[in-house]
């Protein structure tokens, strides 16, 4: 894999970790924290060329269930002062995972590619 790629998987590995580490405060932050941290390591082994691709294509499939089933149908926005506070901490945790699912998607083409050459 070459340094492009390897960057990049470490970058959303880092994204991911601070990710993680902002869910503190959540109310349910347990199971974001998990999520993100999921997604740092999956990013990790990706950057390691480990990772088989059908491993971040569950994932992706799963993170873009997920925002679909979260995403609120009033959004306004993601500032305190767009809507209800639930519609924007629904539209955040829905988009995390959209952000998620597509980085994902990115490393399946990514290690698919690879295959075929």
């Amino acid at each position: 894999m070459n340094l492009f790629f390897k960057t990049i998987g470490y970058v959303f590995a880092m994204l991911f970790a601070v990710g993680a580490i902002v869910q503190f405060n959540d109310p349910d932050s347990f199971l974001w924290i998990l999520i993100y941290a999921v997604a740092a390591i999956i990013s990790v082994i990706f950057s390691l060329n480990k990772l088989r691709a059908v491993v971040p294509l569950v994932l992706c499939t799963a993170c873009f269930i997920g925002f679909m089933y979260l995403y609120p149908t009033d959004f306004q926005g993601f500032g305190l002062e767009d809507g209800p506070i639930e519609t924007v901490e629904l539209g955040r945790e829905a988009f995390g995972l959209l952000i998620i699912a597509l980085v994902m998607f990115f490393y399946t083409i990514r290690l698919r590619r690879k295959l075929k050459v």
